[in-house]
């Protein structure tokens, strides 16, 4: 029988796989097209370039959410809604041995969550004022599960470096289309000419599929982590519904989140784009940030 647990490992190897896979597509995009250009040195500076910017990015990008998302951080003497909304955090803190986050406030009539920070000592956890307002105590407390165990899983730092490694492929392919539209050749293209072509014509086309192939493997981790918080956050509160019934309240209301953006999406509990649904077909799940709704419930309800 399925348990909390088991889905929570599960999940989590599926991510790390689909991680080292990505690291591995990185590899490969950079030596096809050091290949083509005839220097090496490209893959290098690939590998050199996807490290400098994730450690560029793991110190500045939750100022950096947090400044799009129009946050404010939270003090509990404010309010006596801010004093019970600290108390249901540092209680949730405490059973998951996590150190206390700081909380940020999006004002926004449209319910929705998201965490980050580069690790536990430095979490932080935004809510939006229509999340606080419309769901009760043990839909809340899923909610802020769910993103603890974002915090504690350090999902935040795996989403920064996929997104960092998306960018890169991104780059990565406009400078070879570039280079090659404009009267780029390797160095030897006089010596094994046919090769020399065929190598050129599949790094272009590369160059055109790399960014939706890591565009499609940045929304499948981001999908698996949030099977994986869903899981965790449940077994942190033992009580699935409460989650559950929160997702469904988040999902069913049509406010869209004035603050949300492309960048910023994946990092929310759910969806902040109120969108028509889509068909079940591949391409259409394969660009989700977020998995289905309903196969989140039904997990969550299956359960033991």
């Amino acid at each position: 029988m399925a348990s909390l647990y088991t889905h929570s490992d599960a999940n989590k190897r599926k991510t790390w796989f689909l991680m080292t896979g990505f690291f591995v597509f990185i590899m490969i995009v950079g030596y096809v097209f050091a290949t083509a250009m005839g220097d090496s040195t490209i893959l290098y500076i690939a590998v050199g370039l996807s490290f400098l910017m994730n450690f560029i990015a793991y110190y500045n990008s939750h100022k950096l959410v947090l400044s799009m998302s129009g946050a404010h951080e939270l003090k509990p003497e404010s309010s006596l809604e801010a004093r019970e909304l600290y108390r249901l955090v540092e209680n949730l803190c405490i059973t998951a041995g996590l150190p206390l986050p700081k909380i940020y406030i999006i004002e926004d009539s449209s319910p929705n969550a998201f965490a980050t920070g580069r690790d536990a000592k430095h979490g932080v956890v935004a809510v939006t004022t229509g999340l606080l307002a419309k769901l009760d105590r043990s839909e809340l407390e899923g909610v802020i599960a769910h993103e603890l165990s974002h915090i504690g899983n350090r999902d935040i730092l795996l989403a920064t470096m996929v997104t960092v490694l998306v960018g890169l492929v991104v780059l990565l392919a406009d400078w070879f289309r570039r280079w090659a539209f404009f009267g780029g050749r390797g160095r030897d293209s006089n010596k094994d000419g046919r090769l020399q072509l065929i190598i050129m014509v599949a790094a272009i086309i590369l160059s055109i599929l790399a960014p939706i192939f890591a565009y499609m493997m940045q929304f499948a981790i981001s999908r698996k982590r949030e099977f994986a918080a869903d899981a965790d956050g449940a077994l942190l509160t033992r009580y699935p519904e409460g989650l559950a019934r929160a997702l469904e309240k988040i999902s069913a209301d049509p406010a869209p989140l004035k603050s949300a953006n492309r960048a910023t999406a994946h990092l929310f509990i759910s969806s902040p784009f109120k969108e028509k649904k889509k068909g079940p077909g591949f391409f259409a799940r394969a660009f989700m940030t977020h998995p289905p709704v309903e196969e989140r419930l039904k997990k969550l309800r299956g359960l033991a």
